[in-house]
């Protein structure tokens, strides 16, 4: 079902995929609604005591996962990987000049070409609640009603929700690709040049 007007309103701006299928865009992202509350309710209950990490135990799994998966794609070598929370910085746990790391992987042939992409994987994890998403509904829309499952999925999403965005060391990594952003600028522009007709004008 295409949203109404949808054309006529987002087409400089939305793919034709989502005006097709906006209905389903929609109720995909009402489903997900409630999980993002109940990770909102896990961020605040992990802040107030580290029992809690229990529940980001899926989240966490995934976020590192993500990382070693494609490391060892990459060749970044991951040789350690672990979801066991610790204390990192001075003084007690909890306070003081700190913070928790709920999981680390530790790769040996971190480079220039493979940093970004090991670093910034668990971007991939977001990919899993927007299926899950996306199947559920459709299938109650076959079937007309919510039920037990969905209580259960969303104790099993909301921490992916949690877990998808890489951190600040993740990112500090990641800037270690810097000539992708040189590479990827001049294959754009050979590209731009290439449909403006440039380069056929140049080789005449």
């Amino acid at each position: 079902m295409a949203l109404p007007h949808c054309a006529a309103l987002l087409s400089a701006i939305a793919p034709g995929w989502i005006c097709t299928h906006g209905a389903e865009v929609m109720a995909a992202g009402l489903y997900l609604l409630p999980v993002a509350a109940l990770a909102l309710l896990m961020r605040i209950a992990t802040g107030a005591h580290p029992v809690f990490f229990v529940f980001t135990v899926a989240g966490t799994l995934c976020h590192e996962l993500a990382h070693f998966l494609v490391g060892l794609v990459s060749n970044a070598r991951p040789v350690g990987l672990t979801v066991v929370p610790r204390w990192i910085g001075r003084g007690k746990r909890g306070v003081g000049n700190g913070h928790w790391e709920l999981g680390s992987v530790t790769f040996a042939n971190l480079r220039w070409y493979n940093a970004a992409p090991a670093a910034l994987a668990p971007l991939l994890v977001l990919v899993l609640p927007l299926a899950v998403a996306w199947w559920r509904t459709q299938q109650i829309a076959a079937a007309g009603h919510y039920g037990p499952p969905d209580l259960a999925l969303a104790f099993l999403l909301a921490p992916q929700l949690l877990s998808f965005w890489p951190s600040q060391v993740d990112w500090r990594l990641a800037a270690r690709s810097w000539p992708w952003v040189v590479i990827l600028f001049a294959a754009a522009l050979a590209w731009w040049s290439w449909r403006a007709g440039w380069i056929a004008q140049l080789i005449r």
